[in-house]
């Protein structure tokens, strides 16, 4: 059981990790991408501000990258 925990959330993490790093390669501009995600977010019931999404990004940045804050 333990296992399978483990393996569900390895996955999850390497798809969020994955997702986060399509999300800062794609080839829009960052205000569109934050945008797009927004919408999305807000679809499923979840708001952001323009401020909370801006340190979302800068965090998932930073871990992406390799910084400390």
């Amino acid at each position: 059981m333990k296992s399978t925990v483990g393996l569900i959330c390895a996955f999850l993490g390497g798809a969020i990790v994955g997702g986060a790093l399509g999300v800062m390669f794609a080839p829009e501009s960052g205000d569109e991408t934050r945008r797009k995600i927004m919408e999305a977010l807000e679809k499923r019931g979840i708001k952001l501000s323009k401020a909370d999404m801006d340190d979302l990004v800068d965090e998932i940045k930073s871990e992406v990258i390799g910084e400390e804050k």
